[in-house]
């Protein structure tokens, strides 16, 4: 440790308690306790910071001050007058001392013993730490998908209508669905039981007839503190990280915070003046972010229970919108074809526009430069596909892999990556899930159209992500390492239009007694030899080590936002209205067990 350059360049400085520094002049020494740097704290604090701005090359990820040990371990390590007291390189190596102490006591605790653990071990887990922090893609899981036989799934039924949005919680121990008809249920994804039933409320009609059933109308602003449910469509549906609040969100343009512990509904928000189109919670905290037809953004504390502020720039309905950790948010436009990377402290915000380029489209919009003609052109996967022959004219869903890197998804079928340093996107696929031909009425021929992208999803801080349409399947993709394209990985059955998807991974073992997990499991060995298992005690071990990839999507006849098309299904692909929970099983590897690899969990 002592070779590190975290530790090798440090400064001395006077010391607070007045004791000379041995090397200085005497006309340098501090006279007394007493002296204007003790006197005034902001002095001190100044030079602290200047002491800590001339060493900033040596952080390790940031700022290690930054770190969360200020808990219990500090006051048992150092006494408040200590603390006091210390340089701020001495706060700095004592700060690393304890947090490498708490990297030991966590890789020690219940997974290997403590002895064992060497400086390798440690070396990865802080790697693993500084990736996370820097918001980059970390996990390179996507090659590690087993692409055989189709993975174990789970099928809920309950709903009368389409399923709109389907939202398990970060644990696996249960989900969310929400209808058309306007009620959320709650599963168990042990036993694929529902728990709680959250009915549509209905207003008495304010035309004074007392004939017929109450009809169910828009709640007026400042009255959703009465009504305590949705009284018409949920489109979007979210839980917070700790799986302690659930939101949901529709026509009826309220925000509803629901109690997941008791079932039971917390507060209503107004504010939007239209359809609430998407929901989503930043990770790790309880702040939310909501997207609107009403074209804005708000956000909300749940810690505080309260509303924040609202955010503007889309010229068209807000249909889709994701976060991860930092303070920024991504949304989709629908037919204003751009995508928003919003950065929430800085209050700004980058557009980036999808859709055909025109120079005429892009000189009305506002959108050309000079150095346009200087971007490199957008790559596709081979030349015949170059061409598709189909415009984008509206972009639907998007979703982050990281902080900078992003995916959407459009009218036009094709599903294209984005970087936050570039106006073009990296990478698109045209007609990802393929062209629906249907006849032409008084017409010879037939026509042609793509499949669009109705919902995409991601694994936070990997290579992994899924699209989902109405050609039956959902399709899960690989990006490529250097972050410059994607490839398809595999498909998996989904009948009807998918309206919702999902993708989770729980950091410790989940659904240690489900059944509907039964199947079988790949161990690779050290020695390049592999083993086919069908017990639960595979399963079982990989849960363990955090293994299991659940990915959710809430299927139905009809697409979410609308009604213009309904699918029936025939007698071998019956279309459902409900919710599917597939167990995507990573493979085994003798090599990767160990904790340093499972700490990279998002």
């Amino acid at each position: 440790m002592a070779g590190d350059a975290f530790f090798s360049k440090t400064r001395k400085r006077k010391r607070p308690n007045g004791r000379p520094i041995s090397g200085l002049p005497a006309r340098k020494r501090p006279k007394s306790t007493t002296s204007r740097d003790s006197i005034n704290p902001k002095n001190r604090r100044r030079k602290d910071n200047e002491l800590h701005s001339a060493g900033s090359d040596d952080d390790v990820g940031g700022n290690i001050d930054d770190l969360d040990l200020k808990g219990s371990d500090v006051d048992e390590k150092a006494s408040d007058d200590e603390v006091q007291n210390e340089t701020a390189a001495e706060k700095r190596l004592r700060l690393a001392k304890l947090y490498l102490d708490s990297v030991r006591e966590d890789l020690g605790d219940g997974e290997v013993d403590a002895a064992e653990i060497d400086r390798e071990l440690i070396a990865s887990r802080l790697k693993q730490d500084v990736l996370q922090q820097s918001g980059k893609i970390n996990l390179f899981l996507a090659d590690t998908l087993p692409l055989g036989d189709s993975p174990p799934v789970l099928r809920t039924r309950g709903h009368r209508f389409t399923v709109t949005s389907a939202a398990a919680s970060q644990d696996a121990k249960f989900m969310y669905t929400a209808g058309k008809e306007g009620t959320i249920q709650k599963w168990n994804l042990e036993n694929g039981k529902k728990l709680a039933t959250f009915p549509r409320i209905r207003l008495p009609s304010s035309s004074g007839s007392n004939k017929g059933k109450g009809k169910a109308k828009v709640i007026p602003t400042g009255a959703n503190e009465d009504v305590h449910g949705h009284t018409d469509e949920i489109l979007a549906l979210a839980i917070s990280s700790d799986g302690k609040y659930l939101a949901s969100g529709g026509r009826d343009r309220i925000l509803g915070v629901w109690d997941t512990e008791n079932d039971k509904w917390v507060r209503g928000f107004s504010g939007h003046r239209d359809t609430i189109s998407g929901i989503v919670f930043r990770k790790g905290t309880q702040q939310l972010y909501t997207a609107s037809f009403d074209r804005t953004i708000k956000l909300f504390d749940l810690a505080i229970m309260g509303y924040v502020e609202t955010l503007f720039g889309h010229q068209d309905s807000v249909t889709s919108i994701d976060a991860l950790r930092g303070e920024f948010a991504l949304t989709s436009g629908g037919q204003d074809r751009t995508v928003r990377f919003w950065k929430i402290v800085d209050e700004t915000q980058l557009v980036f526009r999808g859709g055909g380029r025109s120079k005429i489209r892009e000189v009305l919009e506002g959108g050309l430069d000079g150095d346009a003609a200087d971007e490199e052109p957008t790559r596709h996967n081979n030349t015949s596909q170059k061409q598709s022959g189909f415009v984008e004219g509206r972009i639907d869903c998007v979703a982050m892999l990281d902080e900078t890197t992003f995916v959407s998804g459009g009218d036009s079928g094709s599903v294209s990556l984005w970087s936050t340093t570039k106006k073009k996107p990296l990478f698109s696929l045209p007609e990802a899930h393929g062209v629906h031909v249907s006849e032409a009425e008084g017409a010879k021929g037939s026509v042609r159209n793509p499949r669009w992208i109705t919902c995409i999803a991601s694994l936070p801080y990997s290579d992994l992500f899924a699209s989902g349409s109405w050609d039956g399947l959902i399709r899960l993709w690989k990006v490529d390492p250097s972050l410059r394209s994607f490839s398809a990985l595999r498909t998996l059955e989904a009948p009807g239009f998918v309206n919702s998807l999902q993708l989770i991974r729980p950091l410790v073992g989940s659904l240690p007694n489900a059944t509907w997990l039964a199947g079988t499991a790949t161990i690779l060995h050290s020695n390049g030899s592999a083993t086919e298992t069908n017990g639960s005690k595979s399963s079982r071990q990989g849960e363990a080590l955090g293994k299991d990839i659940f990915l959710t999507a809430g299927v139905g006849r009809e697409p979410r936002l609308g009604r213009w098309m309904t699918l029936k299904g025939d007698d071998n692909n019956q279309v459902r209205n409900g919710a599917l929970v597939f167990a995507l099983t990573r493979s085994i590897s003798d090599a990767t067990f160990g904790p340093a690899e499972n700490a990279g969990s998002p």
